[in-house]
């Protein structure tokens, strides 16, 4: 897939297909868009192109910054895995928020990257403050001789899947449901830093996290079994722990940290990728630290349970 950073570089081809969107998650209803695009692109023997926007518009034109669900990179990564020919990536400005919707869409689809079809999401809204729904959209194609087609909405179990409210699912720790709705687990990324070492003493030494965006949405403070990606072909799984560690300190900045299971090596500095399979508990806070090492074996056994039960594989007790 070839990415372009303004509609200037992309080379404009009239038999295109595109859709446009943030695709914020790239959930399940994200991805039967792009599943129509890639099957009209075929269809009419032409170029599959996504447009998307980078930042997130609402922390730009938002009353609130907001929690991303994937980087940019990372939605690059899952759009590419859909075999979309091109992506063009706006950059998005307040400035760029006033377009009319008429004038981004003759503008910069039409004139700059070219459209023979423009496929969009149910709830597709456009131009400044979001003015323009789908109706707008076939007038314009209409007048410039593109046809618009609308992709209905995805559910699980009579539930829409929108990219707000997966955002709700893991503010409330709600992991597994959110899975169900992104299509697959949800990831943070980041690199190890050093942390005060207290894992190691107790028994469970830990890889502290800092996600590789500020804005990017930790689930809700609590203990999930993950599945850890190091780069490596050999997947590897560990207990996660959310949190500002209450039985230790009375400090509440946030950390993320990590016990790997089966894993005797330094990481220190490395990209981490973590996937969230299931929440265990809340956070708690333990009377002793003897407390708290009993509540851990008994997490890692839960844990090593869960893993068995789901990949149907022996996770054994000791390691």
């Amino acid at each position: 897939m070839k990415v372009f950073h303004s509609a200037e570089e992309c080379t404009r081809e009239p038999n295109t297909v595109v859709t446009v969107g943030t695709f914020d998650g790239l959930h399940r209803g994200h991805q039967a868009i792009l599943s129509e695009v890639k099957d009209r692109a075929a269809a009419l023997a032409g170029r599959s192109v996504v447009v998307t926007f980078d930042p997130h518009p609402r922390d730009v034109v938002g009353s609130e910054p907001i929690s991303c669900l994937t980087t940019l990179n990372e939605r690059l990564e899952w759009i590419g895995y859909h075999h979309i020919d091109v992506t063009v990536v706006l950059k998005f400005t307040r400035e760029f928020s006033f377009l009319e919707p008429r004038e981004f869409y003759e503008d910069i689809i039409v004139r700059r990257i070219g459209v023979k079809e423009v496929v969009v999401g149910h709830d597709h809204m456009f131009g400044r403050n979001r003015e323009a729904g789908f109706g707008e959209l076939e007038k314009i194609g209409a007048a410039q001789g593109f046809t618009a087609l609308v992709v209905p909405p995805v559910s699980v179990n009579g539930t829409i899947i929108s990219s707000s409210l997966i955002r709700k699912m893991l503010q409330r720790g709600e992991v597994g449901l959110a899975t169900q709705f992104l299509g697959r687990p949800y990831e943070v990324s980041g690199t190890v830093i050093h942390g005060d070492g207290r894992g190691r003493v107790l028994g469970f030494p830990t890889a502290n996290i800092r996600p590789a965006q500020a804005n990017k949405l930790v689930p809700a403070p609590g203990v999930y079994v993950v599945r850890v990606s190091l780069g490596g072909e050999t997947p590897l799984f560990g207990m996660l722990n959310i949190g500002s560690r209450p039985t230790f300190t009375e400090d509440h900045r946030e950390v993320i940290e990590v016990h790997v299971f089966d894993l005797n090596e330094e990481l220190y500095d490395r990209t981490i990728k973590i996937h969230f399979l299931k929440r265990l508990r809340s956070e708690q806070r333990f009377s002793s630290k003897e407390q708290l090492v009993v509540q851990l074996e008994n997490d890692k056994r839960e844990s090593k349970q869960y893993l068995s039960e789901i990949f149907q594989s022996t996770f054994t007790e000791g390691a």
